[in-house]
């Protein structure tokens, strides 16, 4: 069944009686704006919009929003233009708002140009096509009575124009229609209305009241409405560069608020960002979400891909902001919105453009594409965790697979035991203690733990099963005893980690936790943990032992220091005492130099090849100590490379062979043998 909604069909009626010409007295001040007011002229005094302009431009307002996020597919209602304000002269008793009442009624049942094309389509079935509406009145009412009376009014006309539109093929009757009415008087006096949720009055129509001071409160009620009846939601952008009209070279910052559809803020209800929401300029009853302006970009290529557009009205269409905003898109322009965050990384989530002289709020993805691979869970959350115990995690699955249920089963009481409940009880005793990160267990990541806690997570246990968690604490207690390492994780912590008696303390602390999340289905189960806690509780000679155990623990770690600080102290003492060795290695270089120049000096023997030596001591390039052999083996060379010029047949050489008497071949026509010998040709 195709059904238009009551937003198909929305009839305003504005009170034209008398009272209507009163004064909202709600003051304008419009000689406020001149600059150069000459001394002695009194200035001109404010006015006052009547009840009827109020009423009109409030409603008015309503139409404008409606129809720039709507633009198709809706009706439009000249008959404002054509009434005049009113007379208020006139007779009351001659001008009844029941009468414009019974038109809009009239205006319901009357078939639309989208009507008529639906039941077109539908030929036969034209009768699924539905009619609903909405009627919006704007009056002065006298009192609750009065308005009693004018809701009657509104059921007997659809009532009677139902009857007529069942035999006619001009008219539908109207399936559902929701009256609100509005209460409006001056600003200063007291509301004669209750206001008054909506309340269904009969299964065709829903009334609701609202009494509203006029002025700009008025105006106020119907911005609210029109977000109620259409969807609409409130988006503020704040921080708009803008220069100033007096001043064209500062800038300010300034806020502009839209309206649009609610579904560009679904990303935001389905993250729970509430805090993006706030009050809106209309005050506390109307929530606003809050976007910053961004720099602008004119290249819409490089932006991500977006989820969704929605067309968008200024809720202060005439202000000097929502101007500027609006002729700085339609020139062209885009602008990126990001949400306000305290830490972290800015999130780009909306982008303002105009297409085809209309200006939409783009909602842009601000998380993985659906068109990538999805992540690994190995990556982890947020690319921060990634010791997930995925292998555990499989055989969980597997422990709690859901399979066909074909003979039914009775509880103790004699009842039928429901397969699906069965499963939830199940799942939920499995996850009262399972840690997800390997790094925040002990337990599950020992093998000696793995009888118990597979057991432990039964309904019932029988004596094997208490049996067999006893047995699993008595080997923790023997691997206690013996002083046996624990799978304890040290991500995150500097040194060693723990000592080994606080490795056992986290241990036993999670595995008592695991326990007592499961000693309230069995008396065994309470059994097992009796036996837990009289494990944990040590005798006083055990207590003098752990103490001892950590006396030994101490001194082992004194002797290790001690033995670090000999070393260091060794390889100090080495250092000082081969710095002095090459202080005198200088002064023998010096005097071997002073004999070298005399000219009875005889030439050294036992020549060695020149090794280069670096002025820093070996023992300084090592990490260790360094064996007194190195540090003698270090001196010698180091002294006697530096006595003498090395041999230049012995740098020049080949193979450590160098060739004598290379000139004698030339002068005496000689030639040298292999062996050194000299031979003449």
């Amino acid at each position: 069944m195709k059904i238009f909604s009551e937003s198909h069909k929305t009839v305003f009626v504005v009170d034209h009686c008398p009272y209507m010409a009163e004064s909202c007295r709600q003051h304008v001040e419009f000689d406020m704006l001149v600059k150069n007011r000459t001394q002695g002229i009194i200035p001109l005094a404010p006015i006052s919009k009547s009840l009827w302009t109020c009423s009109v431009e409030s409603s008015m307002e309503y139409c404008r929003i409606m129809y720039d996020i709507f633009p198709f597919k809706k009706l439009l209602m000249a008959a404002l233009a054509a009434v005049g304000p009113p007379n208020p002269r006139a007779d009351p008793e001659c001008c009844s708002i029941l009468h414009g009442l019974v038109a809009a009624v009239e205006t319901l049942c009357k078939i639309t140009e989208y009507q008529h094309e639906a039941r077109t389509l539908l030929m036969e079935n034209a009768e699924r096509v539905g009619n609903r509406g909405r009627i919006i009145c704007i009056t002065n009412a006298k009192s609750d009575s009065h308005v009693r009376m004018l809701e009657d009014c509104v059921q007997e006309t659809i009532h009677e124009h139902n009857k007529l539109a069942a035999n006619s093929d001009h008219l539908m009757q109207i399936q559902k229609c929701e009256l609100v009415l509005i209460h409006t008087y001056p600003v200063g006096e007291d509301s004669l209305v209750s206001d008054r949720s909506k309340k269904e009055l009969s299964p065709v129509l829903t009334s609701e009241v609202h009494s509203v001071r006029a002025g700009r409160h008025l105006a106020t009620k119907l911005n609210i409405l029109v977000q109620q009846h259409f969807d609409l939601a409130s988006t503020t952008i704040t921080n708009i560069p803008m220069k100033e009209e007096q001043h064209a070279n500062t800038s300010a910052n300034y806020d502009v608020e839209l309206l649009h559809h609610k579904d560009a803020h679904v990303d935001f209800l389905k993250s729970g960002d509430s805090h993006l929401g706030g009050g809106s300029r209309e005050g506390p009853f109307k929530e606003t979400i809050t976007l910053k302006w961004c720099t602008p970009r004119t290249n819409n290529i490089e932006l991500h891909y977006c989820t969704g557009a929605y067309r968008i009205s200024p809720v202060d269409v005439n202000s000097r902001p929502s101007s500027c905003l609006t002729n700085f898109l339609l020139n062209g322009r885009s602008v990126l919105l990001e949400q306000p965050r305290k830490s972290g990384s800015k999130v780009i989530s909306h982008m303002l453009s105009s297409h085809g002289g209309e200006i939409f709020l783009h909602v842009l993805s601000s998380s993985r594409s659906i068109l990538e691979d999805p992540p690994s869970i190995s990556e982890g959350c947020g690319g921060r965790v990634t010791d997930y115990r995925i292998t555990d995690f499989g055989e969980f699955m597997r422990e709690n697979r859901l399979t066909p249920f074909l003979d039914p089963r009775y509880k103790i009481d004699g009842s039928l035991e429901v397969p699906l409940e069965r499963a939830k009880d199940q799942l939920e005793k499995h996850t009262r203690y399972w840690p997800m990160i390997i790094s925040q267990t002990t337990i599950f990541n020992m093998q000696a733990v793995v009888p118990l806690a597979s057991v432990i997570v039964k309904e019932s246990l029988t004596e094997e099963d208490v049996l067999n968690c006893q047995k699993t604490i008595y080997n923790l207690v023997d691997m206690e005893r013996k002083n046996d390492p624990l799978p304890i994780s040290t991500v995150g912590t500097r040194g060693k980690g723990p000592k080994r008696d606080e490795q056992y303390r986290i241990m036993w602390n999670e595995l008592e936790t695991l326990v007592r999340a499961h000693i309230n289905n069995s008396e065994k189960h309470q059994r097992v943990l009796e036996c837990l806690m009289a494990c944990r509780s040590k005798p006083p000679e055990e207590e003098e032992r752990k103490k001892r155990g950590r006396k030994r623990e101490d001194k082992e770690d004194k002797s290790e220091k001690a033995v670090k600080d000999y070393e260091q102290e060794k390889s100090w003492q080495d250092s000082e005492r081969l710095k002095g060795i090459l202080e005198r290695g200088k002064e023998d270089l010096a005097e071997a130099e002073i004999i070298k120049d005399s000219p009875d000096s005889p030439e050294p023997p036992n020549k060695k090849p020149l090794v280069e030596m670096d002025e820093t001591p070996q023992v300084e390039k090592s990490k260790g100590p360094v064996s007194l052999l190195s540090l003698w083996s270090n001196r010698i060379n180091t002294a006697n490379s530096r006595k003498h010029q090395e041999f230049a047949g012995r740098l020049n050489s080949v193979n450590n062979r160098a060739e004598l008497y290379q000139h004698l071949k030339e002068e005496n026509g000689m030639e040298t043998t292999e062996n050194g010998k000299a031979s003449r040709q």
